[in-house]
């Protein structure tokens, strides 16, 4: 339960973050416009609103309302989620957004997803300047990876060291590694000391979204790094800081993978437990806990492989950070072509899915790393056009600036009710999966 509220908390901060920068970037382009906004709020207040204030003379009201699904900007003479057909049934007043010239009111339509970026690239920036990039190289990972049952039907093996995609030389594991990987042609890995090249199939995507079973994880030793229990059945047994795990039940197991695995099969059973001490091998009787543990904390990859950290200056962080949030756009702009897929469908997830983006325990650094991520998302999104996101407003007054034609209120309002509907159909659908996800696979 304590885990699932640390996560809730942070997915929710992180997400009125997002909302009130969103929307302020809608409120600013209306102000500096003069085009009145009647609300803004963060969450939306059907019924009822848990806070509402109206400074004086001012013609806004803020407020938090009390389901948390985003937040508003609620501006006059704008077909919106509203629905506000009294209004717009009235003559054009000089402060509303219909009275105002076409490029006016793309400015202010286009004011959220641009402060969403903006804050992405801000935000990466400050985590360069104040954590810097810390990262473990693929060369340095002497072990290779454990590749997933997907990546071993066609050809690799673990242990591989990734060296290049194509020509291109892999530096680091996360996601723009796997995007090099899927996207080339032939990849070149170090297989017992000698390159090997593994052609790569067209339709890597779509079996890694249906095969639903990941890319590699970091191959390492299982090495004890403390008992923190005296009276557990490792300590009990004579094991001690610094020793190599190196096989369960005479099963080699020359990973920290294969130790979890082994171990999992003798859960509340006595097992013999082979060692490496200084150089010297042994075997020690133990009890394997209804869990699958001994009772040792192992030491991290991180721990014995050498890490490489670029730091940067005040001044130096904000273009590493620009580079940085357009390289997470550009990708995540290429991903969307598998969205389209039967196998992408499948894999789009709702408010669980974001919330597992998020750890057990409150990290600052990874909670701005996801925040930013989520930024970027969510302009990406928001620009899509679709009635009802700001990109189908663009869209319509892109038509309008072209054609010198404005489409008129009952269209508006028809495309802005098939929008809502989309959305929110999408919106179940993507909650859905998080579901049968969580009680059937």
């Amino acid at each position: 339960m304590e885990t699932f509220l640390i996560k809730a908390l942070q997915l929710i901060l992180s997400l009125s973050i997002l909302v009130i920068v969103h929307e302020f970037g809608h409120f600013i382009f209306a102000r500096i416009f003069k085009v009145r906004v009647e609300k803004f709020y963060l969450f939306f207040d059907p019924w009822f609103a848990l806070f509402r204030y109206k400074p004086k003379n001012s013609e806004t009201e803020y407020g938090v309302g009390w389901l948390p699904l985003g937040g508003y900007c609620k501006i006059s003479g704008m077909i919106d989620e509203s629905m506000d057909k009294e209004a717009m049934a009235q003559p054009p007043k000089p402060y509303e957004f219909r009275s105002k010239p076409a490029g006016q009111r793309l400015l202010i339509m286009i004011g959220g997803v641009v402060f969403n970026f903006l804050l992405a690239l801000f935000i990466y920036s400050m985590i360069l300047f104040h954590w810097g990039d810390t990262y473990l190289p693929l060369k340095n990972m002497k072990m290779g990876m454990d590749y997933s049952e997907t990546f071993h039907n066609i050809g690799f093996q673990d242990g591989d060291i990734l060296l290049k995609a194509d020509t291109t030389t892999l530096d680091r594991f996360g996601e723009d590694c796997l995007r090099s990987v899927i996207e080339a042609n032939n990849v070149t890995v170090l297989r017992e000391g000698k390159e090997v090249v593994i052609p790569i199939p067209d339709d890597l995507m779509q079996r890694l979204l249906r095969d639903k079973k990941g890319f590699a994880a970091l191959r390492f030793p299982m090495i004890v790094k403390n008992l923190p229990d005296s009276l557990s059945s490792a300590a009990l047994a004579g094991v001690h800081p610094g020793d190599s795990i190196l096989s369960v039940n005479n099963e080699i197991t020359p990973t920290f993978t294969d130790a979890v695995i082994a171990l999992n099969k003798h859960r509340g059973q006595e097992i013999q437990l082979g060692i490496s001490r200084a150089g010297v091998h042994d075997t020690l009787a133990m009890q394997v806990d209804s869990l699958g543990k001994i009772g040792v904390m192992v030491v991290s990859p991180t721990e014995m492989y050498d890490l490489v950290t670029i730091n940067y200056n005040f001044f130096q962080s904000f273009p590493a950070g620009i580079e940085k949030g357009v390289r997470t756009l550009t990708g995540y702009m290429n991903d969307m072509k598998y969205v389209f897929t039967k196998e992408g469908a499948s894999s789009l997830g709702g408010f669980g899915a974001i919330g597992s983006l998020f750890p057990a325990t409150w990290d600052w650094e990874i909670f701005w790393e996801r925040t930013a991520w989520l930024s970027v998302i969510l302009a990406f999104m928001n620009i899509i056009p679709i009635p009802a996101l700001d990109g189908g407003h663009v869209m319509f007054l892109l038509y309008e600036v072209i054609t010198r034609r404005k489409p008129s209120d009952k269209f508006l309002e028809y495309a802005q009710m098939a929008g809502m509907a989309f959305l929110f159909a999408l919106l179940l659908y993507a909650n859905g999966n998080d579901i049968v996800r969580y009680f059937f696979q």
